[in-house]
């Protein structure tokens, strides 16, 4: 019995000190290891952030570009008809959109939801605004309808997805 009290006497201590030790380690190794993952994250950052800010640009100026007065001064010249307007406007839109459809990536759905639905409103009005004019209209008769339809309606989805565009972004760069 001496000898297992013995025994315990050396290895007791010695079982503290190694516990004590693991213990150390795994401190210093979870610390070691938070900091390599808040050094990846801020690595990360560095490269997304730039990139993402690119997209939320990109596709305020595609919102900007597709609002119907900012479309008919680009677009609308003397001498046209309201149909080749009316086609002109369409492509116009579908080629900005096909331009920045990427940078839904950057975007939470439910903003580049709110962006599609502009697009689609517009397209929607656009149609609509064609089929009660003449079809010998002048683009300059369409153009001053749809400028009437657009003031007249109630919704503006473009102003909505910039708005939601301007909140999302305050949310990431405390803008």
């Amino acid at each position: 019995m001496d000898s297992f009290l013995e025994f315990l006497k050396l290895v007791f201590p010695a079982s503290l000190v190694l516990y004590g030790m693991y213990l150390a380690i795994k401190v210093m190794v979870s610390k070691s290891l938070l900091a390599k993952e808040l050094d990846l994250k801020q690595k990360s950052l560095e490269i997304t952030l730039p990139v993402r800010m690119q997209a939320f640009e990109r596709i305020t100026l595609f919102l900007e570009r597709i609002s119907t007065d900012n479309l008919l001064v680009r677009i609308n010249k003397p001498g046209m008809t309201a149909a080749v307007l009316h086609n002109d406007i369409l492509e116009e839109v579908r080629n900005e959109f096909n331009h920045n459809v990427a940078q839904q990536v950057y975007l939470s759905v439910d903003l580049w939801s709110m962006v599609v639905t502009a697009k689609e409103d517009l397209v929607t009005k656009v149609n609509a605004t064609f089929e009660e004019i003449d079809s010998e209209a002048t683009s300059l008769e369409y153009a001053k309808k749809l400028l009437e339809q657009t003031i007249a309606s109630d919704i503006d989805s473009i102003g909505l997805a910039l708005s939601s565009l301007k909140e999302e972004l305050s949310k990431y760069y405390q803008i």
